[in-house]
């Protein structure tokens, strides 16, 4: 029989298992209050983080949902259209006085409002949203605090490494400057393209460009211009542009109007009101400049000019299919996606097809001149011809037979004919049809185009009144009449070059100093008559005196005959 274990050796069995339980029981407790004292730790250290976060730092928590970082990434909405709300005028030229007097100091403290009020948040519930955030931060759905803390902690590393979207947007503001909007560098013109966020002001002759946020820098760009196709003319105010700051940008004037297409800024005034300078300063430069837009485009104009919008109105409402502004009385603040301030030009009274959008030629300006005022297709021939047509006998002026018909322009006050009748009788002599005008500024193009069309020559002596050129058909002449004073060179840069580019016929003729009305008035030893060149030496003014604006011409028609006969054999080629 087996004895039972003794007291002594069964209590000395079951020590060492006591001892180890203790001993677990004792580890575990003491993990379970280090576990629960370095959650205490971490929750007292991050509610004080967060709530030293949530009051210094409360744009970056506001930043910190997708939502604005997608914000940050994408250029700014447009500005709203007018309403009720919108800022009346006055505000608006405050806005632009505040930033031409440097307050930006004052707008960079209103950064942070001015964000939260694009929110829709007002002002007064400035605290109330603040509290919202650090809440939010608290009392975080569906996450640990541990997770939270991973959060914040990828935050703040973020951002002291650069990576995030405002330390980027720091590093722009205070890198290079923005892009120039305006280019200086033509000797004929300033031209100024904004694309994206341009205001024109009109009452201040100013336009303004708010840049994306991630381009806008520290300090914005100035330019004063011209916006006419002669920079250097006296008689044009300058239109500013400005590329603002990042803060002027929080402070730049509300748009008042939207509008959907580009607009074009130019000045009507200057040396207009003489048909070539119309032409060659106003209405070919903004063809070259609005042409390609095929009228959707707005016009803004700076000293308008109410003759030149009536006489080449057909021309304006083609290039625009918009109501023109007088942008001087404009007082609102017009929003476009695009906006160009000046015009640009080739040279007088010419386009380079190399530096046009559509490669576009004098050609292509005359054609297009023609369709607006419904003159036939190019396709017909120069007038005489086609009404000769389908009659016997020839085109040489027999009976039955229409004369080539050559339009006569006498000037008003300088470089005209003194001998009209007897020039008039003998181009009759050389077997033309005469038509004798004397263009006023208030003619009505749409008659006086189709009156030119009808004619197969235009005949004047150099000066503005040839510029109607543009009506003639292809192949018909221009004859244009040089006056005394080495004047050639101006007679074949200003008018031969561009009637031979538009497949006119040129022919000209130029007068002896006895043809010219400096001779009866200074006689034949003043160096006016006696020795031109010697006048261009002391200056363009003295040649301006004498042959532009003190000559008149009185034509021998007997030296003149061989040229009319020239012309005419010209026609029937």
């Amino acid at each position: 029989m087996t004895a039972d274990p003794s007291p002594s050796s069964s209590s000395a069995a079951a020590a060492p298992s006591v001892k180890g339980v203790a001993r677990a029981l004792s580890q575990h407790h003491r993990a379970v209050v280090g576990f629960l004292f370095g959650f205490f730790v971490i929750l007292v250290l991050y509610t004080t983080a967060s709530g030293q976060f949530g009051t210094t730092n409360t744009i970056v928590a506001l930043r910190s949902t997708p939502a604005e970082q997608n914000a940050r990434t994408s250029p700014p909405p447009p500005p709203p259209p007018a309403s009720s709300s919108a800022p009346n005028n006055n505000s608006a030229q405050g806005a632009v006085h505040d930033m031409e007097n440097g307050k930006k100091d004052e707008a960079a403290k209103t950064m942070g409002q001015v964000r939260i009020e694009d929110k829709n948040v007002p002002g007064t519930e400035m605290n109330k949203t603040i509290d919202n955030v650090q809440t939010n931060r608290t009392d975080l759905s569906s996450q640990t605090v541990n997770e939270a803390s991973d959060r914040m902690e990828e935050e703040l590393i973020r951002q002291e490494l650069g990576q995030d979207g405002d330390k980027n947007e720091s590093n722009v503001k205070h890198g290079a400057p923005p892009k120039p909007v305006c280019d200086l560098s033509d000797p004929r013109y300033d031209i100024c393209e904004i694309s994206g966020d341009a205001r024109a002001i009109g009452v201040n002759r100013t336009i303004l460009y708010v840049p994306p946020t991630a381009e806008r820098g520290a300090d914005g760009q100035e330019w004063a211009i011209k916006d006419q196709s002669r920079k250097y003319l006296e008689y044009i105010e300058k239109v500013k542009v400005k590329t603002l700051s990042a803060a002027e940008s929080l402070v730049a004037p509300e748009c008042t109007s939207q509008h959907a297409v580009p607009a074009v800024v130019f000045a009507m005034n200057g040396l207009t009101s003489n048909p070539w300078h119309d032409f060659s300063d106003v209405i070919v430069p903004l063809f070259i400049t609005a042409r390609a837009y095929d009228g959707e485009v707005q016009f803004l104009v700076t000293d308008l000019q109410p003759w030149f919008v009536d006489k080449y109105r057909l021309i304006l409402a083609n290039l625009s299919r918009y109501d023109i502004v007088d942008f001087n009385k404009d007082a609102g603040v017009r929003c476009h996606p695009r906006i160009v301030v000046g015009l640009r030009s080739h040279r007088d009274l010419g386009i380079d097809p190399a530096r046009t959008p559509r490669n576009y030629t004098l050609l292509d300006f005359r054609m297009y001149i023609r369709d607006i005022f419904s003159l036939p297709p190019d396709g017909l021939g120069i007038p005489y011809k086609e009404a000769n047509k389908n009659a016997s006998g020839g085109v040489d002026g027999g009976t039955g037979k229409r004369k080539p018909r050559l339009m006569l322009i006498n000037r008003g006050r300088n470089r005209k004919f003194v001998n009209i009748p007897e020039i008039s009788a003998a181009v009759q002599a050389a077997g033309f049809e005469v038509v004798v005008v004397e263009p006023r500024r208030d003619l009505r193009l749409e008659e006086f185009s189709k009156a030119v069309d009808s004619c197969d020559v235009l005949m004047g002596a150099h000066g503005a009144g040839l510029t109607n050129f543009f009506f003639l058909r292809t192949d018909a002449a221009m004859l244009q009449v040089v006056p005394w004073g080495h004047m050639e060179h101006s007679a074949m840069i200003f008018y031969g070059v561009q009637a031979k580019e538009m497949r006119l016929r040129d022919v000209e003729y130029s007068i002896t100093a006895e043809e010219s009305t400096l001779y009866e008035k200074y006689g034949k030893d003043h160096p006016a008559v006696s020795d031109p060149e010697s006048i261009h030496k002391q200056g363009w003014q003295l040649g301006m005196k004498y042959y532009w604006l003190e000559q008149d011409i009185r034509l021998n028609v007997t030296r003149f005959a061989p040229t009319l006969h020239q012309v005419l054999r010209t026609l029937q080629e």
